[in-house]
């Protein structure tokens, strides 16, 4: 089992690379999951608003940051405050990172974790430009899995993921982490595609579709029973019904949007 969730995980991180460094803004290799059809700019900005980003937060962005790649937004519901240090699983070109490190400002800290070495490179290369611009000099990237977050114990209080967890074949270990990072009355906001209905056999074995934000979607109770698990309270799981529309977009024709949907997961660390 070891080695098939390292083989797995060896062509998710193969995928994702190949993105980073080609400037695709799809993370699937033959069909438009996770943003629109891929290879422009333009794709990248329409993924973005589709997923509830506004033209506002994405002209602040250095260039490259967005990917496209979203499936929410998950700053709308986090009520990050200044001052706070915040942690986003699977930061890829950092896109929520800067944007958390407008928010929290000179006094905060945003921190970015990422298993692809590319991405982080990527992201990292963006940091000039984003403090020349706000003057902050508050956001990092940091290389590591978010099943074994390279973060100290009670060190973050907020974490946020932008359609990444349900790449993880160990979904219980990254919310048991997240437990473990956060500080007492810390909280999870976080954006994540997950099955409202179960999915066939052919369609969690599809590299493209597991790659692609869909095959390794779970179910509403599975996310709720590993918070609850964790020791997370004040636990939600809100599925966004006009998230499939776009999801729609993401393999036109299979009709998967009937299956699946962005959700914001949401939970709480006791004081």
């Amino acid at each position: 089992m070891s080695e098939l969730i390292h083989i797995t995980r060896g062509k998710i991180r193969k995928r994702y690379a190949e993105i980073a460094t080609s400037g695709a803004t799809s993370c699937c290799s033959s069909s438009a999951c996770c943003s629109g059809t891929p290879g422009e700019k333009a794709d990248a900005t329409q993924a973005a608003l589709a997923a509830g980003y506004t033209l506002e937060e994405l002209a602040t962005l250095p260039e490259g940051a967005n990917m496209g790649l979203s499936c929410g937004n998950p700053l709308v519901l986090a009520s990050i405050g200044e001052g706070e240090v915040v942690l986003d699983l699977g930061s890829g070109g950092g896109l929520d990172v800067f944007l958390a490190g407008n928010i929290v400002g000179a006094g905060g800290r945003a921190i970015g974790v990422d298993m692809t070495p590319e991405m982080v490179t990527k992201a990292r290369n963006n940091i000039a430009t984003y403090t020349e611009r706000t003057g902050f000099n508050n956001v990092e990237f940091r290389l590591g899995e978010i099943e074994h977050l390279p973060v100290a114990d009670e060190s973050v209080d907020v974490i946020i993921s932008n359609c990444v967890v349900n790449l993880s074949l160990d979904k219980a270990a990254v919310f048991n982490e997240c437990f473990r990072v956060l500080k007492p009355g810390g909280r999870l906001s976080i954006s994540d595609i997950v099955a409202d209905k179960p999915l066939p056999e052919s369609m969690r074995t599809d590299d493209d579709l597991v790659c692609g934000c869909i095959g390794g979607a779970a179910s509403v109770d599975e996310v709720r029973a590993w918070l609850e698990n964790a020791g997370f309270q004040d636990i939600r799981v809100e599925i966004e019904e006009e998230s499939r529309e776009l999801i729609g977009r993401w393999v036109p024709g299979s009709g998967i949007e009937n299956s699946v949907a962005s959700a914001i997961i949401r939970g709480r660390k006791p004081e």
